[in-house]
């Protein structure tokens, strides 16, 4: 019987063997067969569900923990509320996330357990008496982040990292000052995420971009080959760091507007293409999608074209697809001809392996 990368990621989710010894098992494989080491699965390891089963279960969840939330509320307000949604969730996810190792009842009960976690903190403070500024914003996203991660050491739940980061977010914004009078002046969705105007939500979400980008690239390196619940803990780190960077950065550079903010656009698309080939996550470049169809419409425009919402639905849908079809292609060939940079080699593998 031949073990698969399915096998081995399976066998890494169940605990029979770490991350660490799936690289080595893979590596030692693909050597011995002559395989090209980007012959590993493309995509980048995702899951929501296993089955309907998994839907199921996750509905019946959702309704025995509301009721007994709605118990806890007839009883004693949130001093029940949020320790019996906190508890249920936790007892819960002992069986279904560490017994029967369910994907989607373990998203649902980590949701539940921040939820009821961060309700009972933001409870207490205001009971304290605290005040509401900035930086009690900032405590509770503190207590909800090491929640997240007493948690994560426990489960192992890739999800919570996710939460760990909406937490990391509430900290950023309430050390910055959140959202300040002057940038709610402004009144203009593009106008926040531009660091010109020098607004604290600009600031804030070029703060967490890059600490939640630096937690995923670590989560990364150490599973490479992308066999285990780090890669996954990743994706979702790096699924909150794109729309935060990519934002931030792209809307600084399309609104100085004119010929200057539109090449500054391209090259910023350009430099994030590259970047997400790079680090081999997809996340990054969606996130600038909105950019490209800016920068279609505008290169029509220069070219007399057709400026209907099909023909730039056309382009920009051929460029994805391009994208998504070569991406191993295209990133073999980038990672090949760029010279040899720090923790090159802890990346996702690209070049043969003789």
């Amino acid at each position: 019987m031949i073990l698969s990368e399915d096998d081995l990621r399976a066998a890494t989710a169940a605990g029979i063997i770490d991350e660490a010894q799936a690289a080595r098992l893979s590596t030692l494989a693909h050597q011995r067969a002559g395989r090209l080491a980007k012959g590993l699965p493309e995509d980048e390891p995702f899951e929501l569900f296993k089955g309907f089963a998994e839907i199921f279960i996750s509905v019946g969840l959702v309704l025995l923990i509301s009721s007994a939330v709605a118990f806890a509320a007839s009883i004693g307000g949130v001093l029940a509320i949020a320790p019996a949604l906190a508890l249920l969730s936790w007892f819960a996810a002992r069986y279904f996330t560490l017994k029967r190792r369910m994907t989607l009842p373990s998203i649902v009960l980590v949701s539940g357990f921040s939820l009821g976690v961060g309700t009972f903190v933001a409870w207490l403070f205001d009971v304290i008496g605290l005040p509401d500024q900035g930086w009690v914003i900032a405590l509770v996203g503190l207590v909800g982040i090491a929640a997240m991660l007493f948690h994560y050491r426990t489960f192992r739940v890739p999800f919570s990292m996710f939460i760990a980061g909406l937490y990391g977010l509430a900290v950023v914004f309430g050390i910055t000052g959140t959202i300040t009078p002057g940038d709610m002046d402004n009144s203009s969705w593009d106008t926040l995420f531009d660091l010109r105007h020098g607004g604290s939500f600009a600031i804030g979400t070029l703060v967490f971009g890059v600490l939640a980008f630096i937690a995923g690239i670590w989560f990364d390196m150490r599973d490479p080959l992308r066999l285990g619940r780090l890669a996954r803990s990743a994706f979702w780190l790096h699924l909150l760091a794109a729309p935060a960077l990519v934002n931030t950065v792209m809307m600084t550079a399309y609104n100085v507007q004119g010929i200057i903010g539109m090449l500054l656009t391209v090259i910023g698309l350009i430099l994030i293409t590259v970047f997400a080939l790079i680090i081999d996550r997809r996340s990054f470049l969606t996130a600038g999608l909105g950019y490209l169809a800016y920068v279609i419409l505008w290169a029509l425009q220069l070219g007399d074209g057709d400026l209907s919402i099909p023909t730039v639905m056309l382009v920009l849908g051929a460029i994805v697809t391009y994208l998504g079809t070569f991406w191993t292609t295209l990133r073999v060939s980038l990672m090949q001809a760029l010279p040899d940079f720090p923790g090159k080699t802890r990346l996702p593998p690209y070049s043969e392996s003789p």
